[in-house]
């Protein structure tokens, strides 16, 4: 039952409104007629929500994180499974759905398919939220019959990805958190301790090495131009993301990526595991393989990566096989390539890029662990040299002028 306000008159002309329970406006307008009342306006009154509730829906109408896609995939295989009609499942998630934007997408998918459309065409509406390689493999599994199956290797496959980004993102928060505190004590340094030891080196009038006015030459440019630094830096980061944002940028960023110390062979693996099980997954729901290398070349989140996978299915279409088109992108181990040339041999390459996948996770896996002891000497070399530059620029000079004092 809904609460709804209305504006009538009554039987001498007067005009009344008040607020009326009932089903639907047509029956208030019935139940008032009855009355002797002569509706003029009727209106459904919205409840009110609460504040926390309507901060709630604001800060949950974003995109739909991963774990929403892997519960969603994860219900329609259920649902599909159990025989439930593909529009009443799509109805019901809309109303369980707890992203508004995925509810509200799953509502204006469910009208499409009321209209005659299929879910691989009313998905691929909506690419935000659907990549092409989820709207591929749900047409694999439309045509084949087998749409639940489809759904539950793309909840796998997701749950993996998740895993996989988490890992590595969780082994680089360590670090990140370290160099910003050291950039955060050098910025403190510079500003306010070797001002004040400025102060007191001035009051003795004594002679400083060149390490220490070299310090306090730095530090009062800091804090005299601290705007302008300021600036250089916001203009710099809106640069650099302005560059990274359009193809040319994102392409050698992505490239570069992969070439970073330590952590440039952690992202690159972790980006292969992501083709490898892609590209073995597509292969296995019987999408053609030239089709497969382009759906799964946007599906590795890495521009020159992309590029290589796509050199891949350029090759392929000449007449190159599989693992001579893998050679060529300097990408895969002697190791990767062996195992791919079996599976074309034994024509079972998909079983062969699943274990492509499980190698380089494993890899990912023991380079994680191994992270932290691999960046502490270098953070604890930075913190050295730190420390160096204090007793060099500070303490020296103090020491020299106790000596002058005692003698």
């Amino acid at each position: 039952m809904a609460q709804f306000h209305y504006k009538a008159r009554n039987s001498r002309g007067d005009s009344i409104s008040g607020e009326i329970e009932g089903t639907s406006a047509d029956g208030i307008a019935t139940q008032l007629l009855n009355s002797g009342i002569t509706p003029i306006q009727i209106d459904e009154v919205q409840p009110k929500q609460n504040i926390l509730e309507e901060l709630g829906q604001r800060l949950g109408t974003g995109k739909p994180a991963a774990d929403d896609l892997i519960l969603f995939c994860r219900q329609m295989y259920t649902l599909s499974r159990s025989g439930v009609p593909i529009i009443q499942a799509i109805n019901g998630l809309a109303d369980t759905a707890k992203n508004p934007m995925l509810s509200d997408t799953l509502r204006k998918m469910a009208g499409e398919l009321e209209s005659g459309r299929e879910l691989s065409q009313s998905m691929a509406s909506f690419p935000e939220i659907f990549s092409q390689l989820m709207v591929s493999l749900i047409q694999v599994g439309e045509n084949t019959g087998k749409l639940d199956e489809a759904f539950l290797q793309l909840s796998t496959y997701l749950e993996l990805d998740r895993d996989t980004r988490s890992r590595v993102k969780s082994a680089l928060r360590y670090p990140s958190f370290v160099i910003v505190a050291i950039v955060i004590a050098i910025g403190i340094i510079n500003t306010v301790v070797i001002p004040a030891f400025s102060k007191v080196f001035q009051s003795m009038n004594a002679e400083l090495p060149w390490q220490t006015k070299l310090l306090i030459g730095v530090s009062d440019f800091t804090v005299n131009n601290w705007y302008l630094i300021l600036a250089a830096i916001i203009i710099a980061i809106t640069g650099v993301r302005y560059y990274i944002n359009t193809d040319k940028g994102r392409y050698k960023w992505d490239r570069q990526k992969l070439r970073l110390p330590i952590i440039g062979s952690i992202i690159l693996r972790a980006t292969l595991s992501r083709f490898s099980r892609s590209f073995a997954m597509t292969t296995r729901s019987g999408v053609p393989l030239i089709q497969a290398l382009t759906v799964v070349s946007k599906a590795v989140d890495n521009d020159y990566v992309t590029d290589r996978v796509l050199s891949m299915r350029n090759g392929i279409e000449r007449g190159d096989t599989l693992t001579h088109t893998a050679a060529t992108t300097s990408l895969f181990t002697p190791l990767v390539l062996q195992m791919m040339a079996v599976g074309e041999e034994t024509g079972a390459v998909d079983q062969m890029m699943d274990e492509v996948a499980g190698f380089y996770e494993r890899e990912v896996d023991y380079e994680l662990k191994n992270l932290s002891s691999a960046i502490e000497p270098i953070l604890i070399v930075a913190v050295g040299i730190l420390v160096l530059i204090l007793a060099l620029a500070v303490f020296l000079p103090m020491w020299d002028i106790s000596q002058l004092a005692r003698s």
